[in-house]
């Protein structure tokens, strides 16, 4: 079995909530509870799980990108973005705890080193402890100065030589193919600014696809091929669909992200089973956001109705087994 969670999946700068948005929340959850006997705890988390929408009693989140892939024979995630906090948060709280089995060694794949990307990984605090070991993949082969740049003055105050885990950096060639973790591993060069690097996985007879900041345009059949090659009969798909349709095409076109309404049509094309948009947009609350998913599952029905292509919006703590 593989699993894929979302420590985080904004794009473009973290999104957080406020407290005027939680105050809705509450709001609208004790209003629709009016018609409920909710006597017991029991019958509150029931209310709260089968009764009241997601933008109500839960968020999409405000982490920007880090995606982990469980499974593997040891950590493997695709970005550093906010998220990297967090899962490394949760991986000391369980070393802590003196879970058995868990592994030291950290297999990073960046997709560009754009700063909503990386800029986790500065609070990463396995990385400023020894006896582990973190290997960073990516086509850029300037990633390393990148991240020391990042750390230098006068953006932080810590350096990246402060930093005591052994770490490693490793630059792929597209069209290649690589064994990490006990994953087999190909990229895919993307049309970003700087550009940017898909990651196909495959394990165990399944298949996820890691493509964020990637912008599809008419470039001819032949690019438009490789793409669904690259996508072909995946079990998932985790497109970047940061922008409506209309934003894609005019006011923001060549800002390097692609559409929902895209992503439903090349997913459906490549044979893909399930779609998951992801890189949200950082200007959309949670109400959006559902909006937005609902608007893309309507479209499914428009192109075909029959399709059973599984469509989710990414938001962080998202986990999917496979």
């Amino acid at each position: 079995m593989m699993r894929v969670y979302f420590w985080g999946t904004r794009g473009s700068l973290p999104a957080s909530i406020t407290a005027g948005a939680v105050e809705e929340k509450i709001v609208k959850a004790i209003r629709a509870s009016r018609t409920h006997s909710l006597e017991t705890d029991e019958a509150i988390e029931a209310f709260v799980h089968n009764e009241l929408p997601f933008p109500v009693r839960a968020s999409y989140g405000g982490n920007t990108a880090c995606v982990e892939l469980c499974g593997a024979e040891e950590y493997v995630l695709c970005d550093a973005g906010t998220g990297l906090r967090d899962f490394g948060g949760a991986y000391m709280k369980a070393k802590a705890a003196g879970q058995p089995g868990l592994p030291n060694v950290f297999h990073l794949l960046m997709s560009h080193p754009h700063w909503d990307h990386l800029q986790g990984f500065p609070f990463f605090t396995p990385a400023y402890l020894p006896g582990h070991r973190i290997h960073i993949y990516g086509g850029h082969a300037d990633l390393e100065r990148i991240f020391i740049r990042q750390q230098s003055e006068p953006c932080f105050p810590v350096g990246f030589h402060a930093m005591k885990a052994d770490i490693r950096f490793h630059t792929l060639e597209p069209e290649s193919e690589y064994d990490i973790a006990g994953m087999k591993v190909a990229c895919i060069r993307q049309n970003h600014p700087g550009d940017s690097y898909g990651y196909r996985f495959e394990k165990d007879g399944r298949t996820v696809v890691y493509s964020t900041d990637s912008e599809h345009k008419d470039g001819g059949r032949e690019e438009y091929e490789r793409f669904l090659s690259f996508f072909s009969n995946a079990d998932l798909l985790i497109f970047d669909a940061q922008y409506r349709f209309l934003d894609a095409v005019d006011t923001k076109e060549n800002w390097g992200h692609s559409s929902n309404l895209l992503g439903v049509e090349m997913a459906a094309a490549a044979g893909v089973r399930r779609l998951c948009l992801f890189h949200n947009e950082h200007t959309f609350d949670d109400d959006a956001l559902d909006r937005f998913l609902e608007d893309t599952r309507a479209y499914l029905k428009i192109l075909d109705g029959s399709s059973s292509l599984k469509i989710d919006l990414a938001y962080d703590g998202l986990d999917i087994e496979l």
